[in-house]
């Protein structure tokens, strides 16, 4: 599959003077999406919001256009995958969602699939798909909170202990993207993330986008109650700040962290997640129009931003060559085969 992806001399440019160095040989990305379009099932569908992003170029994001673009992206790089279904609000076909991401991420054997759940799955109807599907664990997702309220729910909102309690008893994984204005840095988000991981340590939790920490404050705030949870792990997918990557290597370790794209589609747009203040918002040429005599205008992709934001933090805390190969693919591998192992 030939992918919408071409490289501009600014691209080039940064891969070949920042990234190919940097980038190890093997990368285990351990946050993508799998998904097609037609899984979005609103009647309003082609009149959304969602549609500019998801339905027209990326409407079919299939394991053979993710190797594609890992091929234009990451030359010469051997590619596996944690992969999941995009979660569309509701309504979305969970039943076809998961069934697609389960024939696709087959075609590999070193990757794996998550779960697309939500609050009203029954622990015996989970634990059916696990055992007919293979699934390595779940993927929640706050638009899916039992209380309706996708901004300031709590994590059992949209996964609730029933659940969390199957991936405990199975040693699954959980891919949590975190609610709330302040992310990890909420209160209830701590106490929660704690109280969770203490009660169930079967479940393996991967705490997406530096614990949804896209600017450095939050980790900041958080990593001292987090450190030493011996069943969280954290992603880097689509974090695009440097002081919020070291934050977050310095908070919670190294060791804990695992590279992740965030694509299909985020990591191969073109744009940038920015932080300030105490917020974030990803800048794009749809949403920011400007011609710069200055300087070189043109945006790279987001993916490359986020790849130089953990080269500075790498280069600034000084990590090894082991320390770099492991974030980018040992500590991924290592939690992959540890849930297949049981």
């Amino acid at each position: 599959m030939t992918p919408p992806l071409e490289l501009t001399p600014v691209d080039r440019r940064i891969w070949d003077e920042e990234l190919d160095d940097f980038v190890p040989r093997k990368v285990f990305d351990v946050h993508t999406h799998i998904y097609r379009w037609a899984f979005y099932t609103a009647p309003d569908k082609e009149t959304s919001s969602y549609r500019q992003l998801l339905g027209t170029t990326f409407a079919e994001a299939t394991w053979d256009l993710a190797d594609s673009c890992d091929a234009i992206l990451m030359p010469g790089r051997e590619v596996h995958r944690l992969s999941f279904p995009f979660p569309f609000m509701h309504p979305c076909d969970f039943e076809g969602s998961n069934e697609f991401i389960t024939a696709e991420t087959r075609r590999d054997p070193q990757s794996g699939a998550l779960m697309l759940v939500h609050p009203g799955m029954t622990a015996a109807e989970v634990e059916r798909q696990v055992k007919k599907h293979g699934f390595l664990g779940f993927k929640p997702y706050r638009f899916y909170s039992a209380t309706g309220d996708a901004v300031n729910c709590g994590i059992t909102d949209f996964m609730p202990e029933h659940l969390i309690e199957v991936a405990h008893e199975h040693g699954l994984l959980i891919m949590m993207h975190l609610s709330k204005k302040d992310a990890i840095a909420d209160p209830q988000n701590i106490e929660d993330v704690v109280r969770l991981s203490r009660k169930y340590p079967g479940a393996k939790w991967i705490l997406a986008h530096c614990a949804r920490s896209y600017s450095a404050w939050a980790i900041e705030r958080a990593a001292k109650y987090l450190r030493g949870l011996p069943n969280v792990w954290y992603d880097t997918s689509s974090v695009c700040e440097s002081d919020a990557i070291e934050a977050l290597y310095r908070g919670v370790g190294v060791d804990r962290v695992m590279y992740g794209s965030d694509d299909i589609p985020v990591g191969v747009l073109r744009g940038k997640y920015l932080a300030f203040g105490f917020a974030w918002a990803y800048l794009s040429p749809s949403n920011h129009s400007f011609s710069l005599e200055h300087c070189e205008s043109q945006m790279t992709f987001t993916r490359y931003e986020q790849l130089r934001a953990m080269r500075r933090a790498d280069m600034r805390l000084g990590l090894t060559r082991e320390q770099n190969e492991d974030l980018f693919h040992n500590t991924a591998a290592r939690l992959i085969e540890s849930v297949r192992r049981g």
